[in-house]
């Protein structure tokens, strides 16, 4: 725990009702503080703070700010709003949670209901708010082409690369000229199969089998070929540290002449790759495994729609027709690969994806949940056995790593998922140290019955979230001792790390002096990379936000049937078969006045006794859609 002179610190979280957290070291409480006590600290201040209510009853440490370390907000995109001699900026990231004043001369021409980016020049003090200044105009607050580009500035991130990157990228040549030591796989069936819109295309795959066995091979691009540590273009991935997926936009995190052009493992065009090939038997068993540099060439580049077509409709696009076979036998070792997982104890939740899609003015046209198709687990479980394969070979050899972890469940946790399992009435009884098994069975028992969504969410957040490490810790989730993310170099900066380090140790370059520099540039890139994830997941999730609730706005009034997800003291969040989320507040509860139960998590009626549980069907009629407030509120029919 970090202290100066008897205080803590940590990084304040705030919420858009007043109140906040500070986040301390892995592992310890967060630290409540209530509206009075945030002082002047925004969110993700460094902050320092004291406890004046300890722990008791279940219930966090009480504290209030003592000082602000370190400011951490420095632009805001929000709605600017005119007065006669001064204007204001209302935030749209609901942590920032007062109006920042913006003085008449640096208003920038902005009017009223322009959405804009302000630079922050004063931060609050006392009783005084912070003072900004416009430093661009994005668009009118409800034009739908503006959502885009407004979470891109909040998030600051770049859309083009500087210019020393953009340069070096322009001399990497598009086409390998000598092959080297590397193993010639040009000649064997090797293919990718994606979505119908990818470009940057990381993983190739080849299945073969013999009397006993089958012999995957999975093909990654071998990024670390062309970008050389400490080169502009890899200090640019590091800084940037994965790909962003905005709906039907990319942020990459490296330049299009390598994300699109020489890495890409296109179809008829020869790229490096490193390979692993995995001997597994007809139980799923790892047998044997064998990395080595290569080159392929992609025979096609399948989709996932296509394979699924022909794998469970029989029906074959031009141009499958000679793959039709290994196809068959990939499904094989796919299905054994999930009964292996099974048996073992993965968790399989299973949760629907939202499909948003939107026409050329970035509008919503539509809103689904993504397919997951054999064809989608098919590369879900070769990638899986990869990872797992690459993570078990650098751990056995003790050579320094970054390996994706994901730890035991918080026991806080565990409890209040026994309370809501016993609340349903749930027949499986949680151990007291929960193995993955034990969630497994529980998902098993509930499998294909209404409950089933429900109960994936709720253990799903009872999860710690994955990240990446120095220190191999296991992955829970997977109930594998070994893991590490090696098949995606082109978006995800880890991977290109331990790529680096594969291609010294298949090249003997590997002493002592380097294990030392990589275990120190492992501790940097783990926590860099963990950090930079979880900032695009919330980026991803904001733009989603909005655009619902655009979609929603074209359906006040109308009823749908959904599923309470959770249950808070304010209300119920409703989840649509679509995947729309939305709040039933109690205001919005005529018939009785509801009580919050927190032991059992439910709402109650106070004179009807009628209850409110998670997994409850509800039908609803939306109320409103907020896309500045990322907020849907329905009302009970």
């Amino acid at each position: 725990m970090k202290k100066n002179n008897n205080l803590l610190i940590g990084t304040f979280i705030s919420n858009e009702r007043g109140f906040g957290f500070v986040e301390l070291e892995e592992g310890e409480s967060d630290i409540f503080i209530p509206h009075e006590n945030v002082k002047s600290a925004m969110n993700g201040d460094i902050v320092s703070c004291r406890i004046i209510k300890d722990a008791e009853g279940g219930k966090r440490a009480e504290g209030k700010i003592v000082d602000v370390l370190k400011r951490n907000v420095r632009i805001v995109v929000g709605t600017y709003k005119k007065s006669k001699n001064f204007g204001f900026v209302i935030p749209d990231d609901r942590k920032v949670l007062e109006d920042i004043y913006i003085p008449k001369n640096s208003r920038n021409k902005a009017k009223s209901n322009d959405r804009v980016v302000i630079e922050i020049t004063k931060y609050p003090i006392e009783n005084k708010k912070a003072e900004g200044k416009v430093i661009e105009i994005l668009g009118k607050t409800d034009d739908t082409n503006v959502d885009l580009i407004s979470i891109i500035r909040a998030y600051n991130y770049k859309t083009k690369f500087p210019k020393e990157v953009q340069k070096e990228a322009s001399l990497i040549p598009q086409v390998i000229h000598n092959i080297d030591d590397r193993v010639d796989l040009r000649n064997k069936e090797i293919f990718t199969i994606d979505g119908d819109d990818t470009k940057d295309i990381d993983d190739a795959i080849s299945l073969e089998k013999d009397d006993e066995d089958y012999i995957l091979g999975v093909h990654i691009a071998d990024v670390s070929e062309y970008v050389r540590e400490g080169t502009p273009i890899d200090k640019e991935a590091s800084q940037r540290g994965t790909s962003v997926y905005l709906i039907d936009t990319v942020i990459p995190m490296l330049p299009r002449e390598l994300s699109n052009g020489i890495c890409s493992l296109n179809p008829k065009e020869d790229r490096y790759a490193l390979s692993i090939d995995i001997r597994v038997d007809k139980e799923g068993n790892i047998v044997s495994k064998k990395i080595y540099k290569s080159v392929i060439c992609s025979q096609i580049q399948m989709t996932y729609n296509n394979v699924y077509k022909i794998l469970e409709k029989n029906e074959i696009e031009k141009g499958y027709e000679k793959h039709v076979a290994t196809l068959k036998l990939m499904k094989e070792l796919a299905t054994i690969l999930i009964k292996k997982r099974e048996t073992i104890g993965a968790i399989d939740f299973e949760l629907p994806e939202a499909k948003i899609v939107l026409d050329e003015n970035d509008k919503v046209i539509s809103i689904g949940e993504r397919e997951m198709t054999i064809a989608n687990k098919i590369i879900e479980q070769f990638m899986v056995l990869a990872n797992e394969c690459v993570a078990a070979f650098f751990n056995e050899k003790q050579i320094p790593f970054i390996y994706r972890i994901h730890e035991t469940p918080d026991e806080d946790k565990i409890q209040k998922l026994k309370v809501f399992l016993n609340n349903i009435n749930c027949t499986s009884i949680l151990p007291d140290k929960v193995q993955p098994k034990d969630l497994q069975k529980i998902i098993k028992e509930y499998k294909g019955k209404e409950e089933e969504k429900v109960i994936s969410t709720m253990i799903l957040r009872t999860m710690r979230l994955a990240k990446y490490s120095n220190e191999n810790l296991g992955h829970f989730g997977l109930a594998l001792e070994n893991y590490c993310h090696f098949t995606s170099p082109i978006r995800r900066y880890p991977d290109l790390f331990i790529h680096r380090i594969i291609s010294d140790y298949l090249l003997k370059n590997i002493d002592n002096k380097k294990k030392t520099k990589y275990g120190r540039l492992a501790v940097k890139y783990a926590d860099m990379s963990s950090d930079t994830e979880r900032t695009a997941e919330e980026a991803e999730r904001e733009l989603e936000k909005i655009k619902m609730c655009e979609y929603m706005q074209e359906h006040i009034g109308e009823e749908f049937e959904g599923i309470i997800s959770s249950i808070t003291s304010f209300g119920a969040f409703i989840e649509l078969p679509n995947a729309i989320e939305g709040l039933l507040h109690v205001e919005n509860m005529q018939d009785d006045y509801y009580n919050f139960d927190e032991v059992n998590v439910m709402l109650i009626g106070r004179h009807s006794k009628k209850t409110y549980k998670i997994g409850d069907k509800v039908k609803v009629k939306v109320l409103s859609a907020d896309k500045f407030l990322r907020r849907i509120d329905f009302e009970v029919q």
